[in-house]
C-alpha cells in the first residue's frame, strides 16, 4: 500500500495567480466594459436630439433650395420687365414719331397751295388782287380742314357770348353801360385751338365790363 502521505504528495496543489496574469484581466475587463458602454442604447433625449438636429438640417436645406428658386424667379422677371420696358419705349416713340409725321403729311398739300399762291406774279394781267384773295381764301379753309382731320377744334367765340376763362383770354376789358353785357365777348383777335381735349391755345378775345 501506498502511503497517505506519498498519495497526497502527488495531488497538485492549487497554484495562485502570478501579478501580470492580474493585469491582464482587469484589462481585459475594463476592456469589455467600454464595449458594453458603447453597444448600450442611446438615451431617450440623445435620440430626440439627434432627430431634431437631423429635422433642423432638413429644413435648412429645403429652405436653401426655396430661396435658391425664388431668387432665380426674381431674376427672370426683373429681366423680363427691363425688356418689355425697353420694347414699350421704343414702341412709344415709335408711335409718336408715325403720329407727328402723319400730322406733318397733312399740311404737305395746304403748303403746296400756299406757295402757288406766293409764286403768282401780279405783272401778269391775269393775276389779280380777287383772284389773291380767292386762293388764300381756299388756302386757309383746307389748312383748317386739315386741322380738323389731325383732331383738332377751332374755338371762335361769338360776339355777345358770356365769357369763358377756360377757353379764353382776355386782352383787354371794353367799358359797357348796359349790367347784362357784364362779362361778355365784345371781340375776337385770335381763334382758339383744342386739340383732342387739350387747350392748344385759348382764344384771345375783348371783354365788355359794365361800370
Amino acid at each position: 500500500m501506498v502511503p497517505d502521505d506519498a498519495e497526497s504528495s502527488d495531488m497538485t496543489e492549487p497554484t495562485s495567480p502570478k501579478p501580470s496574469d492580474l493585469s491582464d484581466l482587469e484589462s481585459a475587463m475594463a476592456v469589455d466594459a467600454e464595449a458594453e458602454r458603447d453597444a448600450a442604447p442611446p438615451e431617450p433625449n440623445e435620440v430626440e436630439q439627434a432627430l431634431g438636429d437631423a429635422d433642423d438640417a432638413a429644413e435648412l436645406q429645403a429652405l436653401q433650395e426655396e430661396f435658391e428658386g425664388l431668387n432665380d424667379r426674381h431674376l427672370r422677371l426683373a429681366a423680363e420687365f427691363n425688356n418689355y420696358r425697353r420694347r414699350v419705349e421704343t414702341e412709344r416713340v415709335g408711335t409718336w414719331d408715325r403720329a407727328q409725321a402723319d400730322l406733318v403729311g397733312r399740311f404737305l398739300d395746304v403748303l403746296d397751295d400756299l406757295q402757288r399762291v406766293a409764286l403768282l406774279d401780279p405783272a401778269d394781267e391775269a393775276v389779280t388782287v380777287q383772284s389773291i384773295v380767292e386762293g388764300i381764301d381756299l388756302v386757309e379753309r383746307k389748312f383748317v380742314r386739315a386741322l380738323e382731320d389731325a383732331g383738332a377744334e377751332v374755338l371762335t367765340p361769338d360776339e355777345g357770348a358770356a365769357f369763358d376763362p377756360e377757353k379764353m383770354e382776355a386782352m383787354m376789358r371794353v367799358p359797357v353801360d348796359e349790367s347784362e353785357l357784364d362779362d361778355t365777348v365784345a371781340s375776337v383777335f385770335a381763334k382758339g385751338y383744342n386739340f383732342r381735349g387739350h387747350l392748344v391755345r385759348p382764344a384771345r378775345v375783348s371783354v365788355n365790363k359794365a361800370d
